[in-house]
């Protein structure tokens, strides 16, 4: 069984729906041989990314930057995982209430220094809530899972 593990901010109804959302994709029925848990990342650490085999992110904007709890999560996993979890696929999640960019760059950065490898491009759910964010986002748990699931991540 492969270890999905969803690192994600949910500080409000709208982000738990997309935490929801990227657990409901994740768990889809057809996909049978990967085990998923979300944990905000101010509970995730080292340990959870060592027993992991691909890593879901999830973040709020917050002034033009992700969310302290995900700047906390990389601070404290940073140099624990980053010789033995090269190369992890991941991918990632912003709710950015602007344009996401600075969010964005920030977390790409710090993923190129643990040399991840994502397995697409950053979703980036801006403006004003919309529904559809969430399908997006329980795609995109899917798309991860069953690309783990197969053996192509």
């Amino acid at each position: 069984m492969k270890q999905l593990l969803i690192v994600a901010h949910a500080p409000s109804p709208n982000t738990r729906r997309l935490v929801d959302a990227a657990l409901k994709g994740a768990g889809h029925p057809d996909i049978e041989q990967v085990s998923v848990t979300w944990k905000p990342p101010l509970e995730a650490g080292p340990e959870d990314v060592l027993a992991c085999d691909a890593i879901l992110l999830g973040t709020t904007e917050n002034l033009g930057y992700m969310s302290g709890a995900l700047k906390d999560f990389f601070d404290r996993t940073y140099y624990a995982v980053i010789d033995d979890k090269q190369g992890l696929p991941c991918a990632l999640y912003i709710r950015a209430g602007l344009d996401g960019t600075g969010t964005r760059r920030a977390v790409e950065s710090i993923v190129t220094g643990l040399r991840w490898n994502w397995v697409q491009d950053p979703l980036v759910c801006k403006g004003e809530w919309q529904d559809a964010f969430a399908d997006q986002v329980e795609e995109l748990g899917m798309y991860i899972a069953a690309g783990l699931d197969s053996g192509i991540f």
